[in-house]
């Protein structure tokens, strides 16, 4: 987006972006723990406050908003990682798109989640998938309903739950170790 007049300049690159407003130049991006913004008065100033931001500082930074993130729920160590963005999936065992759902579902703050936040979720985790057809067929079975049919949240019922920590989690505890 460009727009000179209102000194607003914005440039896509490498998932993140930077803004010039009002005379400062600032650079935001995302990492594996959240999103970094980085701000100057001038492109150089930018350009040597992100050179500063050496691997060593992002590794710092990564281990100490690792330790403030929620601990992993009981149970879900190696196979969900907590991430300021939400559970990622993170087991390499084959997982069916339901499954996948589930976890995550499970994982969330309230057992509760949006349809577009699963699949950004689940694409960070690397998987590929309709959400709202699955949570429509995960409804029908009576693993997942809509609290509020008003609002686009999903949660797990209690059949959903007992799914999960019975069958989906036994068998992946099972294949770990």
């Amino acid at each position: 987006m460009e727009d000179r007049e209102g000194l607003r300049v914005r440039f896509e690159w490498w998932k993140g972006d930077v803004d010039w407003e009002m005379g400062k130049i600032r650079a935001r991006f995302k990492t594996g723990f959240g999103e970094i913004e980085v701000e100057g008065e001038s492109p150089q100033e930018l350009l040597e406050a992100l050179k500063a931001l050496t691997p060593e500082f992002i590794g710092e930074i990564s281990s100490v908003v690792s330790s403030k993130v929620a601990p992993v729920k009981a149970g879900l160590e190696g196979i969900v990682e907590l991430t300021t963005e939400g559970p990622v999936v993170t087991t390499r065992e084959k997982l069916s798109h339901y499954e996948a759902i589930g976890l995550v579902l499970c994982a969330s703050d309230k057992k509760t989640s949006t349809a577009t936040k699963i699949g950004e979720l689940l694409k960070s985790s690397g998987i590929k998938s309709m959400v709202p057809a699955r949570l429509n067929e995960m409804t029908k079975r009576g693993l997942v309903f809509k609290p509020d049919p008003a609002r686009p949240e999903f949660k797990l019922t209690m059949q959903g739950e007992k799914w999960i920590e019975d069958e989906v989690l036994m068998r992946l505890r099972g294949a770990k170790g």
